[in-house]
C-alpha cells in the first residue's frame, strides 16, 4: 500500500547551550508521521496529534490507576476501569479549576501538589480546622479549589 512521510518542523523553544559542537539544525526540531490516508497533509497532521493527546491520557491513567490491572475477574477488571476513569476526569477537573499552573499536569503531579496536603486537622467547639502549612507553595492552587467546591451552585436560567 503506498504511502507517504510528513514531517513538521517546530522551532526549538529551549535550544541546547554550551555545546562543544552544535548541531547543523538545532534552531528546530523535526516529527515525522508515516500515513497511508487519503487525507492531505494539514489534516493527516492535525489527526496524528489528536492521537498523541490520546496517548498522553493512556499514559497517564497507566501510571496511575490502571497499573493494578488486571485481575483474574472480568467484572472486577470493569469495575475498576470505570473507577480508574471517573477518578481521572475528576482530578483533570479539579487541575483546571486550580489555574493554569495545574491544568495540563499529569494526574501524579496533581495528587502530589493539591490532593497530598501535609496539614493538620483541630477540633475545637465541634468545628474542625485545617491548618496548612506556612508558605506553602500550593496554596493558592488549594485555596481557589476548596472555595469553587464549597460555593453555592449557579442558578439554572429556564
Amino acid at each position: 500500500m503506498p504511502g507517504r512521510l510528513v514531517v513538521r518542523r517546530i522551532p526549538e523553544l529551549n535550544p541546547k547551550k554550551d555545546l562543544d559542537q552544535p548541531g547543523l539544525f538545532d534552531l528546530h526540531r523535526f516529527h515525522a508521521v508515516f500515513t497511508t490516508s487519503d487525507l492531505d497533509t494539514v489534516t493527516a497532521d492535525k489527526t496524528h496529534r489528536q492521537h498523541v493527546v490520546i496517548e498522553q491520557v493512556n499514559a497517564d491513567l497507566k501510571a496511575s490507576a490502571l497499573a493494578h490491572l488486571p485481575s483474574g475477574v472480568f467484572t472486577a477488571n470493569a469495575a475498576w476501569l470505570v473507577l480508574a476513569v471517573m477518578a481521572f476526569n475528576l482530578t483533570r477537573a479539579a487541575g483546571a479549576v486550580t489555574g493554569a499552573g495545574l491544568a495540563r499536569a499529569t494526574t501524579a503531579t496533581i495528587r502530589r501538589t493539591i490532593v497530598t496536603v501535609p496539614a493538620q486537622i483541630a477540633r475545637r467547639a465541634r468545628r474542625l480546622t485545617l491548618h496548612l502549612p506556612k508558605a506553602w507553595r500550593w496554596e493558592p492552587q488549594w485555596t481557589r479549589l476548596f472555595d469553587h467546591a464549597h460555593s453555592p451552585p449557579t442558578p439554572v436560567s429556564v
